[in-house]
């Protein structure tokens, strides 16, 4: 019937109940009685488009009054549609890529962009926590979101698609869409089941932010982490999830290190060249945000004379927010954990395998000779990073393997490139005579070796191998790339969560040095132990 009939029907009981999209009104609650929200509707304006000027196509959603950022400085993550976008609408806007929403936020926080693109439910939860930034014009696109999975896999594509479709049916998506979207909540749910099935490994970016997935009191809560945790409860698997970079997610699912991507990931034409979408499950807009008016003149004159400025209470306000509050210290302790285990795993594996190569390289058998200068100067010409990723990618591309083992191993194979040439410069440095000299009274070549031109060789070598082990230590800051929780990935977590751009970095850059120092304190003693002046002094004493 005609839509202003409704009401009249329903107050002469010619129908039971109205539903057509039927707004709640102060007015018409004085007529009937309306049932619970099941769902809230955006108004929009509509024009005819310009003959004269037409707009360039965008997805649907787009908004009429979308700013024109051509000629500012814009933040975008990086790999994500946001960058495309960006690319093809403000051709003559300078782009900056970021890598985690963190970042883009801090950026336009501290002036170092004019705008950020984000996504827009994630931005007006953001803007309930932090009203200096606002969004510049109305939402740019809307692109539905689903589950990605390996091309190889499309059976488990199907068995969600089926989990999809059945908790519409019975309520369950409606309730996650009001509680995590409509009402914002960020409490999880328990969600009971058996977990006899396996393991579901699901890779997921922890800081995309709420209503979707964000860390919270050390473990992983939104509307992307219950809607993968109530799939594996379908399923009766144990649910295992990889914190990843957005950019590594398709390679991962790709590779099938994972078995799903759960990260409101856009479905787009190039992206589907790669990876198998399920069936969309909700749909989410991207729109520019800026810094207010008054915040960002704040920000520009907050050298101004005469402001009052209290060193501490800043210090104390951040160890509060950014270590004790939801217990964000735990992450903190398992982050240097997992480097400093890294570190030492990858710097006894290197040393090993650098002497071998050492010998290798020494030996008289051309062969060898060859095989060993090849591996030299390949992994020493091989950037870490790339190494790391290879590895894990390519090497390992069909092995379930724990990226901590790929770690140790990617760092130790560079590692032990330059350990053996640091070997080798340290023996050839010892007079030949020497060997000479052992053999003449009676010794092997091998004690020779282990007993005049070893000890002579580690206090040679050690200050230099001191230093190429301090460097290991800080490139292991890079496994973030391979979902490695180390300690600058607890950072980066704990900078999602406070937009705070200077107390994370500064606890994590102390936890370096500190690392880097009593390592440093060990190899000296180690360096004085070996040292003949220190044992004659000793022994005199």
């Amino acid at each position: 019937m005609p839509f202003g009939a409704l009401i009249p029907a329903l107050q002469a009981g010619k129908i039971d109940f109205a539903l057509s999209n039927f707004n709640v009104t102060e007015e018409r609650k004085k007529l009937i009685l309306f049932s619970r929200p099941y769902l809230q509707n955006d108004i929009s304006a509509l024009v005819l488009r310009s003959a004269a000027a037409p707009a360039a196509p965008v997805s649907a959603g787009a908004s009429l009054s979308a700013p024109d950022l051509n000629g500012t400085r814009v933040a975008v993550l990086l790999g994500s549609t946001h960058d495309t976008y960006a690319l093809s609408h403000y051709p003559n806007a300078t782009l900056l890529q970021y890598k985690t929403p963190s970042d883009i936020i801090l950026a336009v926080k501290s002036g170092k962009v004019d705008a950020g693109i984000y996504t827009t439910e994630t931005l007006r939860e953001i803007f309930r926590a932090d009203p200096s930034l606002e969004l510049k014009g109305g939402v740019l696109f809307s692109v539905p979101v689903a589950m990605g999975f390996n091309k190889q896999n499309d059976s488990l594509r199907e068995q969600f698609n089926v989990f999809l479709q059945d908790i519409r049916q019975n309520g369950v998506y409606r309730d996650m869409v009001d509680r995590w979207i409509t009402r914002g909540e960020d409490a999880m749910p328990s969600i009971s089941g058996t977990r006899a099935n396996g393991v579901l490994r699901v890779g997921v970016v922890s800081d995309k932010g709420l209503p979707f997935m964000i860390v919270k009191n050390n473990r992983l809560v939104g509307f992307d982490e219950e809607l993968a945790e109530r799939f594996a409860a379908y399923l009766g698997k144990e649910i295992k999830t990889s914190d990843m970079d957005f950019g590594n997610l398709i390679a991962a699912a790709a590779t099938n290190k994972i078995d799903m991507i759960a990260s409101t990931l856009m479905i787009t034409p190039e992206r589907a060249l790669q990876i198998s979408f399920s069936d969309p499950y909700y749909e989410i807009g991207a729109s520019a945000f800026v810094m207010k008016t008054g915040e960002a003149e704040a920000v520009a004159g907050n050298d101004a004379p005469g402001a009052a400025y209290s060193f501490i209470q800043p210090i104390v306000d951040g160890f509060q927010n950014n270590i004790i509050k939801e217990n964000r210290w735990k992450l903190i302790l398992s982050g240097l954990r997992v480097t400093v285990i890294i570190s030492v795993l990858s710097a006894l594996f290197g040393t090993v395998l650098g002497a071998g190569v050492c010998a290798m390289r020494m030996s008289s058998a051309k062969t060898l000779k060859t095989l060993a200068s090849v591996f030299i100067s390949l992994l020493r010409g091989t950037p870490v990073l790339v190494l790391l990723m290879l590895i894990f990618y390519v090497v390992f591309a069909s092995v379930s393997i724990d990226p901590v083992a790929v770690a140790v191993i990617a760092f130790g194979l560079n590692f032990a490139a330059y350990v053996a040439e640091i070997f080798r410069s340290g023996v050839e440095s010892i007079d030949n005579g020497q060997r000479e000299a052992g053999i003449s009274m009676g010794f092997t070549r091998l004690r020779t070796f282990l007993l005049i031109i070893l000890p002579q060789t580690i206090q040679r070598i050690l200050p230099v191998y001191k230093g190429e082990f301090l460097s290991l230590v800080k490139m292991t800051s890079i496994v973030g790339y391979i979902a490695v929780e180390d300690l600058t990935k607890a950072g980066d977590i704990i900078r999602s969560r406070t937009f705070d751009a200077f107390f994370p970095l500064i606890m994590v850059a102390i936890l370096y040095f500190s690392i880097s120092w009593l390592l440093l304190q060990s190899m000296a003693y180690l360096e004085r132990r070996t040292d003949p002046k220190f044992k004659r002094i000793k022994t005199a004493v």
